[in-house]
C-alpha cells in the first residue's frame, strides 16, 4: 500500500492506496458529462485541459465576488438606515457560502463537478438579482436573502480547487490545487478596482448605483457557469471514479454520511480539516480588524489599501510555491510552515502599533500562512479519504471553514472593542496551537514515506 507525499496510512485510517489504471479505456467514463471513454494514457493531456478550464473559470468567476462585496456594507447601511447593520450583508454571504457547501457536495457526489459548479454559479446569479431588487425596493430582509444566495458563488470558487485535484497524480496534487488558488489573484486584485466603474455605469438609471456592481457580478457568474458547462468535459470527478478500481466505482461510500465516517476514521483527514478551518479563521479574524487598527494609528485609505493589497498578494500569488513545497517536502511539513508563518504574522501585526511597515509585513505573512495552510490542508484532505467519499468530505471542509471563519470574524469585533488589536492577534495565534500540536503528533507517530504516484490515485 502506498501513500501520497506527507502521508502514511496508520491504524484506523482508510485505505487510500492508488489503483493503477489499466491500459484499456475506462469503461465507466462514457456517458453524460464525460464525452466518451478516457484512456489512462490520455490523463496528462486531460489534466492539463481540465486545469486550464478551471484556471479560466477562477480568473473570471473570481472577479464577481470582489466587484460587489466591498460595497455590500454600504448597501446594507443605505437600506437599513443605520451603520449598525452594515456588517450583516457580508455575514449573510459567509453564511450562505457555508450553508450551500453540503448540498453542493451532495450534488457533486451524485452527478459530478460540472453540474455542481454550474448550479452554484446559477444560485449566485439569482442572489445578485435579489440584491439588486432589494436595493430598488429598500427591503433589508430581501437583501439578506440575496446575499446568502450570492455566497453560493464563493462556494463554487472554493470547490474548484478540489476539482483540479481529481485527476492529478498524488505527487502533483498540491501543485494542481495551488495553481487554481493562484488564479484567484486576478479577481482578488482587479475586482475591488472595478467597483467604482460598475457603480458609475448605472448612474441616472432606476438601479441604485451601489447595487450596480451586483449586476456586473451576476453577468460574470453567468459567463463562468457557461464556461464550465461547455468546456469542463469530461467531468473530472466522474472520470477519476471510472479510472479507479472496481471498489471505487461502487455507489457505496458516496453519501454525506460516508464522508463523515471517512473523516472520523482518518487522523490525517481530521488534521486536514482542522488546518483549513484554523488557517482561514485566524486569517479572517485578524484581517477584518486591521483597517480599523490602521485607522486608529493615523493611516489613510490609500495606505490601508496598500496593506490589504499586500495581504492579498501573500494569499494567492505564492500559492504555487506552497503547492510545490507540499508535494516535495510533504503536507505535514507545510502545515508546520503555515503555523509558523501565521504565528509570526500575529506577532508582527499585534505589536506594530503605529509602525505601518511592520503592520504591512504582518499582513503579508498572514496571507502567506493562509496560503500554506489552505494548499497543504486541501491536498492532505484529498489524500486521506477514499475516492468515493472525497466530494462529501471536501464539502464538509468548506462548511467547517466558512462557519468557523464567520464566527471568528464576528467575534473579532467584540475582542477589538473590549481588549484591543494586540489581544485579537494573541487569540489568533493561540488558535494555531492545537493545529501545530496535532501536526507534530501525526508526523512523529507516522513518519513521512514519499511514494510517487502515476495516473489517478484514489
Amino acid at each position: 500500500m502506498t501513500s501520497s507525499p506527507g502521508t502514511t496510512p496508520g491504524p484506523g485510517a482508510p485505505d487510500t492506496s492508488p489503483a493503477t489504471p489499466g491500459p484499456s479505456p475506462a469503461t465507466g467514463a462514457a456517458g453524460p458529462g464525460h464525452g466518451g471513454p478516457v484512456d489512462a494514457a490520455d490523463l496528462p493531456r486531460l489534466q492539463r485541459r481540465i486545469s486550464g478550464v478551471l484556471i479560466a473559470s477562477q480568473m473570471l468567476g473570481g472577479l464577481g465576488v470582489p466587484i460587489s462585496i466591498a460595497l455590500a456594507p454600504v448597501l446594507a447601511t443605505e437600506i437599513s438606515g443605520t451603520e449598525a447593520m452594515s456588517g450583516f450583508a457580508s455575514t449573510a454571504a459567509v453564511i450562505g457560502t457555508a450553508l450551500v457547501s453540503l448540498p453542493l457536495a451532495a450534488l457533486m457526489t451524485a452527478r459530478g463537478r460540472r453540474p455542481g459548479l454550474v448550479v452554484a454559479y446559477a444560485i449566485g446569479t439569482l442572489g445578485a438579482a435579489l440584491v439588486v431588487l432589494a436595493a430598488s425596493v429598500k427591503s433589508f430582509p430581501l437583501l439578506m436573502l440575496g446575499m446568502a444566495a450570492f455566497g453560493a458563488a464563493s462556494s463554487a470558487n472554493l470547490q474548484a480547487r478540489f476539482a483540479a485535484a481529481d485527476l492529478a497524480p498524488a505527487d502533483r496534487r498540491a501543485r494542481s490545487i495551488s495553481v487554481v488558488v493562484w488564479a484567484s489573484t486576478v479577481g482578488a486584485v482587479l475586482g475591488p478596482n472595478l467597483s467604482a466603474p460598475a457603480s458609475d455605469s448605472f448612474a441616472g438609471t432606476s438601479i441604485p448605483q451601489t447595487a450596480g456592481p451586483f449586476v456586473w457580478a451576476g453577468a460574470v457568474f453567468v459567463l463562468t457557469g457557461t464556461l464550465i458547462a461547455v468546456f469542463l468535459r469530461p467531468d473530472p470527478l466522474l472520470t477519476a471514479r471510472a479510472l479507479a478500481g472496481p471498489d471505487e466505482q461502487s455507489r457505496q461510500g458516496r453519501s454525506l454520511r460516508a464522508g463523515f465516517t471517512a473523516v472520523r476514521a482518518s487522523p490525517r483527514a481530521r488534521l486536514a480539516l482542522l488546518t483549513v478551518a484554523v488557517s482561514h479563521t485566524t486569517m479572517v479574524s485578524i484581517m477584518v480588524m486591521t483597517p480599523v487598527d490602521l485607522g486608529h494609528h493615523g493611516a489613510g485609505l490609500k495606505l490601508v489599501g496598500l496593506v490589504i493589497s499586500g495581504h492579498i498578494a501573500g494569499m494567492f500569488a505564492f500559492s504555487p510555491v506552497m503547492g510545490w513545497l507540499a508535494d516535495r517536502l510533504g503536507r505535514l511539513s507545510v502545515i508546520g510552515l503555515a503555523a509558523g508563518l501565521l504565528s509570526l504574522a500575529a506577532l508582527l501585526a499585534g505589536t506594530a502599533g503605529g509602525d505601518h511597515a511592520q503592520s504591512a509585513a504582518g499582513l503579508f505573512l498572514l496571507g502567506l500562512g493562509w496560503s500554506a495552510g489552505m494548499v497543504s490542508g486541501s491536498a492532505l484532505l484529498t489524500d486521506s479519504v477514499p475516492q468515493p467519499a472525497r466530494a462529501a468530505v471536501q464539502g464538509l471542509s468548506d462548511l467547517t471553514m466558512n462557519t468557523s471563519a464567520g464566527v471568528g470574524g464576528a467575534a473579532a469585533g467584540l475582542v477589538m472593542s473590549q481588549a484591543g488589536y494586540g489581544w485579537l492577534n494573541a487569540i489568533g495565534a493561540a488558535l494555531l496551537l492545537p493545529m501545530a500540536a496535532l501536526a507534530l503528533f501525526t508526523a512523529r507517530r507516522h513518519p513521512v514515506r514519499p511514494a510517487p504516484a502515476k495516473g489517478v490515485s484514489s
